[in-house]
């Protein structure tokens, strides 16, 4: 009976060292290809197989749509809150730490590694909002192909609004890029915009190709062909409202990417120099602080509020004061009056006839609007329903 279990569970991992074997074998080839004119369908194609293999190792074969049947899930926290922020690093670089100083959630830090083996939320208040932020386990290199529970890390990552990397100022920054490579592997694109790409399936009709934009970066109607016909995409309608590159492309096709903002969070920098923080302060999208001794937090607050776009609205009875103890946050740059309504309940459109609004949005203090009008940020709502 021990043989036959072996020997059944022997294929699960020959399969996918021969999809990484094939994978490796793909890029060497990359590598060795020249980049010029004449090289740019072949370059596509393997670009494309590279990226079918990978899907196929993280999902189980059958790629996007298998789902993730093979990968761990992620870790069961229930979302609450306004917003999710995930706090992602390599273990005993402060995440604990920071959690504990953001929330008050008491989360066992110690001088030694993987000292977190399970996701602990917690949750701040900040300008009227309630941010659930998550402490993940520590992840290592080589997360995205499932070591050291880096898979879960990653799956419960991609729920979240905004992902903190937390570095350890002391260590070297080559870690930022293993932490940036382990997400990209994952299909998570950070502090990037989805391509303006319009792709249609059809049934009939063969792969029809425009650009609205000239393609600079080595798109063009061949390519995109090619890349279909390896993702056995025989019949779409493909709209080009952007200069993009054949990965961007990829991307879309396998339609499973999530764009989220990354923030670089350098703890510890209680132990570097001036002149080492002078020479980490020329990267972008970065905070330094230090959780331990709460340096610099009432600036990462800030940042985190505008990169999740957040807008407080606030609610008034009729007759009444405004609340303003608990705004309604939008998680938008220009929210109308719809948004706002189907953000309190979707049954509440159906009886809507007009709504009050006072504020920056209002040309007059208040102003009667419609459901299309745009609101600003603070800005005082009343609505009235149908008689």
């Amino acid at each position: 009976q021990q043989t036959n279990k072996q020997t059944k569970a022997l294929p699960h991992f020959t399969m996918s060292d021969a999809v990484q074997a094939k994978i490796a074998e793909l890029e060497a080839e990359m590598a060795r290809t020249q980049k010029n004119k004449a090289t740019n369908y072949h370059l596509g194609t393997l670009k494309a197989k590279i990226a079918k293999l990978k899907s196929e190792l993280i999902n189980g074969p059958g790629g996007k749509s298998a789902g993730t049947k093979n990968a761990e899930r992620g870790f069961d926290v229930t979302k609450s809150g306004d917003t999710r922020i995930g706090l992602v690093g390599f273990p005993s670089v402060g995440k604990s730490t920071l959690l504990t100083a953001l929330t008050g959630t008491r989360s066992e830090a110690a001088a030694y590694e993987f000292t977190t083996l399970t996701c602990i939320p917690g949750t701040m208040k900040y300008k009227g909002a309630r941010i659930q932020v998550l402490d993940l386990p520590g992840i290592i290199e080589g997360a995205a192909d499932g070591r050291g529970r880096g898979r879960q890390v990653i799956s419960t990552a991609r729920t979240c609004n905004l992902i903190l990397v937390v570095l350890d100022s002391g260590k070297p920054v080559t870690h930022k890029k293993i932490i940036e490579q382990e997400l990209f592997n994952f299909g998570i694109r950070i502090n990037q915009e989805p391509p303006k790409v319009k792709l249609v399936k059809k049934e009939n009709g063969g792969i029809g190709y425009q650009e609205a934009v000239m393609q600079t970066k080595g798109m063009n109607g061949d390519v995109a062909r090619l890349v279909c016909r390896e993702y056995k995409l025989s019949c779409a309608e493909i709209i080009l409202r952007e200069d993009i590159t054949v990965d961007q492309f990829i991307d879309v096709i396998e339609g499973n990417r999530a764009y989220i903002p990354v923030l670089y969070v350098f703890n510890k920098i209680d132990a570097i120099t001036i002149e080492e923080l002078d020479i980490l302060d020329q990267m972008p999208n970065y905070v330094p602080i230090s959780s331990q001794h709460e340096w610099n937090l009432e600036e990462l607050m800030e940042e985190i509020w505008s990169r999740c776009n957040m807008i407080r609205i606030y609610t008034k009875p009729q007759g009444q004061i405004p609340d303003y103890d608990e705004p309604v946050i939008l998680h938008s740059e220009k929210p109308s009056i719809e948004e706002f309504c189907n953000r309190l309940h979707r049954a509440i459109m159906e009886q809507f006839s007009h709504a009050w609004v006072w504020g920056k949005s209002a040309k007059h203090q208040p102003q009667r609007c419609g459901k299309d009008h745009i609101l600003c940020d603070e800005d005082i709502v009343q609505i009235c329903k149908k008689v």
